[in-house]
This record gives C-alpha cells, structure tokens and sequence, in this order.
C-alpha cells in the first residue's frame, strides 16, 4: 500500500467519527479545546485499536464482521441518537446551562466502537495486502483524532446556533450516520 492510499484511507476512516464528533460537541455546554482533544484522543485510539484487532482475526472472521458490521454500527449510533434526542426533548427549555461541559468517557467510547466497526472489517482486509499494521493504524487513529477533535469544535458552534435542542440535532446526525452505513452496505451488494 503507497502513502497516498494510506493517507485517503486513514481519513476516509475517520469520517463517521467526524460527523458523530460534530453531533456528540453540539450537545455540550461551551466544549472546549481540551475536552474536544481529550474525545478526539479516545476515538483516535479505539479506531487505531480495531483495525490491529481485525488484522489479528485475519481470514478466519472476516465473513462474520463483513456480514455484521453494518448492523452493530447501525444499532449503536441509532440507539445512541435515540438517547440524545430523549434527552433533548425532556431538556428543560429555561435551563440551557444543564447541558453537560463534557462526556463521561463510556459515552465517547461506545460512540467511538459504533463508529469504528468499518475499521475492523478494513483491519482483516489489511491482513491479506503488504502493509505495516502498525503504522496503518498509527495513521488511522492521527487522522480520526484530528478529525474528531475538530468536529467537536465544529459541533460547538453548531450548537451555539441553534441553541437548546442542540442535542436533537445531534442524536439526527447519529441516526443519519447509522443509516448511511446500513445504506451503503445494501448499496454495494
């Protein structure tokens, strides 16, 4: 694999987290740099975890994660937009400041695995073309890293736009961003 396509594939990973990240900082109170580097950080790693982990299953898995992955990433960004806009609507309209300043870590974190299953199955495809893992997924979890970073900022604004129902938003940008996978996948068949 050339550093090119090295390059175009560590951010084409990083795209789910990108829009996720946009949702996840338009449902804080006032993110700042610090909190969207530390969710940048955590994405970042997991996604540069998943493709190591899906190297190391190699040929022997890769049936199960291709036939499955779409729908475990489906579920989880669904269920977690579902939350978010739970939480939205039962917002107090009066009291904008009870949005969190940050994301416990689990919350980042599962976000994070709904986002990254498409890296795994991309890890067992690796197995089998002469890459270097290791920096793949080096450059893999740089690119989401920066990405996720920025779309938290990118989401602060946005939530600064449209105000209290900011989390309704986001919780839409993780369903869209469930259906799009469960989309392409049925696309590409």
């Amino acid at each position: 694999m050339n550093p090119l396509s090295l390059l175009l594939l560590s951010f084409a990973m990083s795209t789910d987290a990108f829009a996720a990240a946009i949702g996840r900082g338009s449902g804080l109170h006032k993110p700042r740099f610090a909190e969207a580097l530390r969710a940048g950080v955590i994405f970042g790693t997991i996604e540069a975890i998943t493709p190591i982990i899906g190297w190391l299953i190699g040929q022997a898995a890769s049936r199960f994660v291709l036939e499955w992955d779409h729908w475990i990433a489906f579920v989880l960004l669904v269920g977690l937009g579902v939350h978010m806009i739970h939480a939205g609507l039962s917002a107090d309209d009066d009291a904008p400041e009870d949005k969190p300043s940050r994301h416990s870590f689990w919350v980042l974190a599962v976000t994070a695995v709904a986002t990254s299953i498409d890296a795994l199955a991309v890890g067992v495809s690796l197995a089998f073309v002469e890459v270097n893992i290791l920096v793949a997924a080096l450059c893999i979890g740089l690119a989401t890293t920066l990405m996720v970073t920025l779309g938290m900022l990118l989401g602060r604004m946005l939530g600064q736009l449209v105000g209290k129902r900011a989390e309704i938003l986001g919780g839409v940008v993780l369903m869209l961003v469930g259906a799009t996978i469960l989309y392409e996948h049925f696309a590409s068949l």
